[in-house]
């Protein structure tokens, strides 16, 4: 600016990113001898800012703290900060500051900045244009970025340490510039050299005497030194892995009562082959034991109680780790420690401490420090995140209620009762304890994330020499007080947790219909729940041709109306369910059902049914990890034959089963065990058997179990229950014509789950299958069992349920067969194994 004089207030400062400026006023260079006082006070009049190509001058302005009208000094502390606050944002490589004008006491100033060059492109020259996406894509590198120091070295660290995790201990990685085409920017060039994976040769250990080297290398997880055969876990170098595995060992020694081993010396040691060893130096230190266990400050349990709690006596092995669980809690819902069995009683305030207070010899003294303090009582209880769902379709289930004393167990009740409902996300229920220490309250605030929870199905298909055509309307959260009320449809009516479905398919060999109701709580008032269905189904029997022939056919109609209710005793994990229900059966010239000697006339099926069963499986119920589910169930109709003196050895088969009589047993029983990582384990064990009141009538040619198969009923509404068993073919194990009179079934299955998102969840499995089906119980023998394993992966889709395929070996044969069953393959659609 050669028309206008200049000082020169500020010299070239530091380009390093980060660097501090000096503390000491800035020093004043006269070029052109514009007369100003040194540390006088000076109006800012105005200031510009020379040099952006990224920024505009107004944000540089704002940023630097100066603001027009204010008071600085030439130079001073104010100045000094502004051009600090630039260089702290590592956007610019230089700042220099003018003083143009000097009107009076107004002084203006400009500023001539030099922007840090921006990227223009990422480049790997050697490596794949794939490979390289993926390595822009996971690094916090970036086109537009400023070009600092600070980037480029934590780029450079980060694929150091990428690589470095994989093994490539000696991986190298340099990184240029070059000038980019447009302007004030630069292309970066990063050239990575991985070099050879670095393999672990050999663990070498020593000081250990008690544990062998074998155990201890067990003990480490991520570090494994080579060997032949094992595919599933590399011998890589990774440090941090490395320093977690030391701990392992110092914690598997602490848990054999050595809490004195230490680590006292770790070397790597390269070899000629491009391997490492690793060794290891440890000192073990000398047992100890558990002296005497004191308890401090306890008034609502005893000594006695809390001692049993403990399960830790004198003279055990001392284990610090073990004692942390016992007294605080092991991190899962269900642990059983001293502080929970407070938070239990209402104790939300209690502290219980563990505290070492002697150590002679090998034994060491604890004393277990409790502060009680006072019980918690809830004063608030509050659901957010339910955006279709109503109030007090949430509220009916918890167990947390306003006035009730706090408990960590009836928190976990309500959470397993929220995702029961199948509403909402099962790992996205949130509480939120919020305790008030001065009037000894807490609030709980439930957060819920609502899911699809109707579904619908809609399919056609070709098979049986027909088309078949099936629609299913499931809505299992409807609410049946809105259906006038035309505001409500969205696009049902919905929040009130009832259960709605209607389903229909349809062939031209047959037709069904179904339609049911149920209402959880009937009333609001109590878990008591009614539930009514009503069905058809129409069977058309078909010439040699496989025509439809419509003047065969059977015509099955029914309907069931149930009451269930939740039991406080044994626990409240029971339910009692019973309901009644009529089916009546109308044959016309219809011979397909061989235990049958007529075709014309009709059968009449009235039957009680009642079910005693305890479902704790949970949380989710799409995949349980924990609890069981079990039912005895039994389904009788009136003795008509004992009620009447009739002789039915006599009796026409079309007189004898004008009312049917029989008795049913089924017991079901399902238990989910963790077992490590995520794996749980299904075992499942189940019977059924069918009996009759009078021999001269026998068997009931209706309600009998289809053993085989995916275990889908298909059309089936003759009171027969299917019963899949993989590995065999569908309804292969039982009579082929009648269906069996007894079965029994027991699968062992671990589950795997892949994600357990709301959007869906999925799951893999493998599995052991046994059972078979019986014609009667004469030829009932526990032991001859149907055999199958194999593998499958389950998919649930709100819109869509439960969707599934496995496959599966059977290694018996199927009645009749010369060969084994063999592998098949099943489509699973709807219903749990």
């Amino acid at each position: 600016m050669s028309s206008i004089k200049k000082v020169f207030i500020t010299a070239l400062f530091s380009v390093f990113i980060g660097f501090l400026v000096h503390a000491q006023e800035t020093p004043v260079i006269n070029k052109d001898s514009l007369a100003f006082e040194s540390g006088k006070e000076y109006i800012l009049g105005d200031f510009t800012i020379k040099g952006l190509h990224k920024f505009s001058e107004q944000a540089v302005k704002v940023h630097s703290g100066l603001t027009k009208g204010a008071s600085i000094k030439l130079p001073g502390d104010k100045l000094t900060s502004a051009i600090k606050r630039l260089y702290e944002t590592d956007q610019f490589s230089k700042v220099d500051v003018f003083l143009v004008k000097l009107d009076g006491n107004t002084a203006y100033l400009e500023f001539e900045i030099t922007e840090l060059p921006q990227i223009d492109k990422i480049l790997f020259p050697n490596l794949g244009k794939a490979k390289a996406r993926t390595l822009t894509d996971e690094a916090s590198i970036k086109t537009g970025d400023m070009v600092t120091e600070n980037l480029i070295i934590t780029t450079k660290n980060f694929y150091k340490n990428k690589y470095k995790k994989d093994g490539y201990l000696k991986t190298a990685v340099d990184i240029k510039t070059r000038k980019g085409k447009k302007p004030n920017t630069v292309d970066v060039l990063i050239y990575i050299d991985k070099g050879e994976r670095i393999k672990i040769n050999k663990i070498n250990i020593v000081g250990n005497s008690e544990l062998s080297d074998k155990k201890l290398r067990k003990k480490m997880k991520n570090t494994k030194q080579k060997k032949f055969g094992r595919f599933w876990k590399r011998s890589k170098y990774v440090a941090s892995d490395y320093k977690d595995d030391l701990n392992k060992i110092i914690d598997v020694y602490s848990e054999k009562g050595y809490r004195d081993a230490i680590i006292t010396d770790k070397k790597i040691v390269w070899n000629d082959d491009n391997t490492i060893d690793l060794d290891i130096s440890l000192s073990e230190g000398k047992k100890y034991y558990f002296g005497n266990i004191a308890f401090i400050g306890n008034t609502v349990y005893s000594d006695t109680q809390l001692q049993k709690f403990l399960r830790l006596e004198k003279g055990d092995v001392y284990n610090s780790k073990v004692l942390k669980e016992r007294v605080s809690g092991d991190g899962t819902p269900d642990s059983e420690d001293l502080q929970s069995l407070y938070l239990n009683r209402g104790y939300l305030f209690a502290n219980v401490t563990p505290v070492e207070t002697k150590v002679m010899n090998d034994s060491i003294d604890v004393e277990i420090r409790i502060y009680e303090d006072d019980p918690a009582t809830i004063r608030n209880v509050s659901v957010s995140g339910n955006t279709r769902t109503n109030d007090h379709v949430i509220y009916r289930e918890l167990y947390t209620k306003p006035g009730n004393l706090f408990s960590k167990e009836d928190i976990i009740r309500s959470i397993r009762e929220i995702s029961q409902l199948g509403f909402f996300d099962a790992e996205n229920i949130v509480p939120d304890v919020q305790p008030n220490q001065i009037d000894k309250t807490v609030d709980i605030a439930y957060s819920v994330a609502e899911k699809g929870s109707s579904q619908i199905e809609l399919q056609g298909g070709y098979g049986g020499n027909s088309f078949i055509g099936t629609l299913g309307l499931s809505f299992n959260n409807f609410a049946i007080k809105d259906l006038f009320k035309k505001s409500a449809y969205k696009p049902l009516p919905m929040g009130d947790g009832q259960a709605l479905s209607l389903r229909l398919q349809k062939s031209k060999f047959y037709s069904t219909y179904s339609f049911s109701f149920t209402e959880p709580w009937l009333g609001g008032k109590k878990p008591k729940s009614l539930s009514i269905s009503v069905y058809n189904s129409r069977q058309f029997g078909y010439t040699s041709n496989y025509d439809v022939n419509k003047d065969q056919g059977l015509n099955i109609w029914g309907a069931s109306l149930g009451l269930g209710e939740r039991l406080k005793w044994p626990d409240n994990y029971f339910q009692l369910t019973q309901s009644i229900s009529f089916q009546r059966y109308e044959l016309s010239n219809y011979r397909a059902i061989s235990s049958l000697s007529f075709s014309d006339g009709a059968s009449n099926n009235a039957s009680y049914n009642v079910v005693l069963a305890r479902n704790s499986a949970g949380p989710n119920p799409i995949f349980p990890t924990k609890g069981s589910d079990i039912s005895l169930g039994f389904k009788f109709t009136p003795p008509f034959s004992l009620l009447n003196d009739k002789d039915y050895s006599t009796m026409e088969d079309s007189e004898k089963y004008k009312w049917l009589e029989y008795y049913k047993t089924t017991f079901k029983a399902k238990w989910y065990t963790p077992l490590f990582d995520k794996v749980v384990l299904m075992t499942n064990a189940e019977f059924g058997i069918l009996g009759y009141y009078n021999k001269d009538i026998g068997y009931s040619p209706f309600e009998r179990y289809i053993v085989g198969g995916d275990g889908l009923s298909q059309y089936r509404f003759d009171g027969s229950e299917t019963i899949g068993l993989r590995g065999y073919e569908n309804g292969g194990l039982s009579d082929r014509a009648n269906g069996g009179t007894m079965y029994n079934k027991f699968t062992v299955e671990a589950r795997y789950p892949i994600t357990l998102k709301p959007s869906a969840s999925i799951y893999v499995t493998g599995f052991l299958e046994a059972g078979n089906s019986y014609n009667k119980f004469d030829n009932f023998n526990p032991f001859f069992l149907k055999r199958a394993a194999g593998a499958g992966v389950r998919i649930f889709m709100p819109a869509f349920g439960l969707l599934g395929i496995d496959f599966a070996h059977g290694f018996d044969k199927l009645p009749g067969a010369t060969e084994k069953s063999g592998w098949q393959t099943h489509f699973i659609i709807g219903q749990q194994f």
